[in-house]
């Protein structure tokens, strides 16, 4: 399947690298965070295509992909959540709210690893993941759904925070 770039999404990355005018490759972040955010992750055939847009080897695109956390290998659900694991969240219950949205989503993150680390719900509506600090240390522990910050989430409240996303 090839790897189709939208018009206005190309036109995007184009007044990007524009930027660069010295280097073209200083402009590769920029380019995966606008494919990330219209694709909802960076596929290897994305990488291949920055890479040519950019005249780099694709292995310098993907050193950049793993190297980030940021930026997701695999197609998360329709709802992505990141809990903060840091030290403030943790010590405030981060990995029991892990658990509980877990538990009310049905994600098994058994098998998620540093490399893999997005674990989606079997109906594929909602992916998890952690992540490192989501700077709200005070108010903790702390999630994202989407873009909405959400501090002081307590795992007995997993499902009402879920509720809003439908």
């Amino acid at each position: 399947m090839a790897f189709e770039v939208p018009a206005e999404l190309e036109k995007r990355m184009d007044e990007a690298i524009s930027h660069y005018p010295v280097s073209k490759r200083s402009a590769v972040l920029p380019l995966l965070h606008l494919v990330q955010h219209h694709f909802r992750f960076i596929s290897d055939e994305a990488v291949a295509w920055v890479a040519a847009k950019l005249g780099l080897e694709p292995i310098q695109v993907l050193e950049v992909v793993t190297f980030y956390p940021g930026f997701r290998q695999t197609a998360p659900g329709k709802f992505h959540i990141r809990v903060c694991r840091t030290l403030s969240c943790a010590m405030a219950g981060s990995h029991d709210l892990m658990e509980a949205l877990c538990k009310t989503t049905g994600i098994d993150r058994s098998h998620t690893d540093h490399h893999h680390p997005i674990a989606v719900s079997p109906d594929g509506k909602y992916s998890i993941e952690f992540a490192e600090c989501l700077a709200s240390c005070g108010f903790g522990p702390v999630c994202m759904v989407e873009d909405d910050f959400h501090e002081k989430v307590e795992p007995a409240k997993a499902g009402e925070l879920l509720a809003k996303y439908v």
